[in-house]
């Protein structure tokens, strides 16, 4: 059969499938009263050259996707003001008293938020997805964003990105002292911790849900703001909703992506939505952690998933290039065996991004109208310490959330790799070969079946979302096991 014939059929089969999964989704939402203060905002700022410009005169990181393909805005504003600082009490066991504590008030800070917004505002879906730049590699990298960005602007969400750490706020200051100079968020160099991050990072929110003056949104209306980051950012907004959070009362609720072996208060009184890539539930002492699904606290875990994947790396290492000129941490992971990592190529094709987009929908619907997200499955583990999941003959993951690539596989995608500084949480994805794959699918249509199958029950269970459904199944139309049959 040629492909060609294939794709037409299943076409036809993806749409009956289509059919028993639709749903419907309302919002009415209701913003939490903050006692916040309100910062100056200032912008839009001009951009004056094209991004990658040696003047640097431009928005660090400015997105290199389509943006207005996509009926998507992105503009820069600086806020400032005065924040407080806070003392976050140790995480490991915040149902202690890990409420926060002022240090000191009236401290100056100036610094930036980034807003991607729908043009036409009757495409604004009333969320607000504001994250806090994640700064490991000692610059702001928007990685939520990286990891969600295709259902962001096909869901009319408001994106925006909030450098809130002097790690990222300085590296902005040498990148373009033009454009970034006037930064502080240290008050002149005197604060040599981020215990004000925590509050700039509130003021970020309070400007987007009650503008005063230069309002961010150009009169869009937000109906739900969710707090939300990526590995260190994730761990520190588990501090924020252990210390600051019962303080300000800002945020309507907290997802946070990979936190890093952090728990999270059982008397919250916002949604918090972990999600967990193999890595974080191995690695990084989640799986040690783990607490039970309440009405304010859900955990995912996405077998075959790494904390930094592919999908992410498609993203963020041009814009390493573009702005800084060097990739970080792959310059280290993908130089020719036996420099770098053990298994090549690093970073899994599991797409953590279905699950994702997935939990910031059942978010949505868990603030607005108190529809708990689904439970999930957490990944079978065999031993505790260290920590070591049960694979199956292939070395995947068992348990937790299983897609169609753990299931159906056509790569081994496993979470943890072995090798010197970052290797280990990039995991690795490991082509499987056509002859093996030829013997396990013989036969192409009942492949595409069998993803249907668990695309379908991954659907109805809330762990993918339609569209990505829909587009995993064209996939396994165009992939590697229909390939090994376009000869015939």
């Amino acid at each position: 059969m040629q492909l060609h014939i294939r794709v037409q059929l299943y076409d036809r089969i993806l749409y009956g499938l289509m059919l028993g999964v639709l749903t419907c989704a309302s919002f009415f939402p209701t913003l939490s009263a903050a006692q916040v203060p309100n910062p100056t905002v200032t912008g839009p700022i001009a951009q004056p050259v094209s991004p990658g410009d040696p003047s640097h005169n431009y928005i660090f990181f400015s997105s290199n996707h389509d943006l207005a393909g996509h009926g998507y805005v992105e503009e820069e504003f600086f806020i400032s003001g005065t924040a407080t600082r806070y003392a976050t009490p140790n995480q490991t066991n915040p149902d202690a008293s890990s409420t926060g504590t002022v240090i000191s008030t009236g401290n100056p800070y100036k610094t930036r938020i980034v807003v991607r917004r729908p043009s036409d505002p009757s495409k604004f879906n009333g969320v607000v997805l504001v994250e806090w730049y994640n700064v490991t590699n000692n610059f702001d990298a928007e990685n939520t964003w990286f990891f969600g960005w295709e259902n962001i602007m096909r869901s009319g969400y408001v994106w925006v990105g909030v450098s809130a750490q002097r790690v990222g706020v300085n590296a902005l200051k040498a990148w373009s002292p033009t454009r970034y100079g006037t930064f502080d968020v240290t008050v002149g160099n005197t604060v040599n911790d981020d215990s004000l991050s925590y509050d700039v990072y509130s003021q970020a929110g309070q400007a987007i849900a009650s503008p005063v003056g230069v309002d961010p949104l150009h009169g869009l209306v937000p109906k739900t703001i969710i707090a939300t980051g990526e590995s260190q950012s994730a761990m520190r907004l588990a501090a924020y909703a252990n210390s600051i959070q019962p303080l300000a009362d800002l945020y309507d609720g907290i997802l946070a992506l990979s936190t890093l072996g952090n728990r999270i208060r059982t008397d919250l009184a916002v949604p918090f939505f972990k999600v967990l890539t193999e890595s974080d539930v191995v690695l990084f002492n989640e799986a040690n952690v783990r607490q039970p699904n309440t009405s304010n606290f859900r955990s995912w875990e996405v077998a075959g998933s790494s904390h930094v994947d592919q999908h992410l790396r498609n993203s963020r290492e041009p814009l390493e290039l573009r702005d800084n000129g060097v990739s970080t941490e792959a310059t280290g992971l993908d130089p020719a065996p036996p420099a770098g990592c053990t298994f090549k190529p690093v970073g899994t094709r599991t797409p953590t991004t279905f699950v994702l987009a997935s939990a910031y929908d059942k978010m949505v619907k868990w603030i607005q109208n108190g529809t708990l997200p689904p439970t999930a499955p957490g990944i079978t583990i065999t031993s505790f310490s260290p920590v070591v999941p049960l694979r199956n003959s292939l070395g995947l993951a068992q348990g937790g959330i299983q897609l169609s690539q753990m299931v159906v596989p056509t790569r081994i995608n496993n979470g943890v790799n072995v090798g010197p500084g970052a290797c280990n949480r990039w995991g690795y994805s490991l082509p499987i070969d056509p002859a093996t794959l030829q013997a396990m699918y013989p036969d192409p249509l009942a492949y595409f079946f069998r993803v249907a199958q668990v695309d379908k029950a991954n659907v109805i269970s809330g762990y993918m979302l339609q569209d990505d459904m829909v587009a995993d199944m064209i996939s396994a139309v165009t992939g590697n096991v229909s390939g090994i049959y376009d000869g015939e």
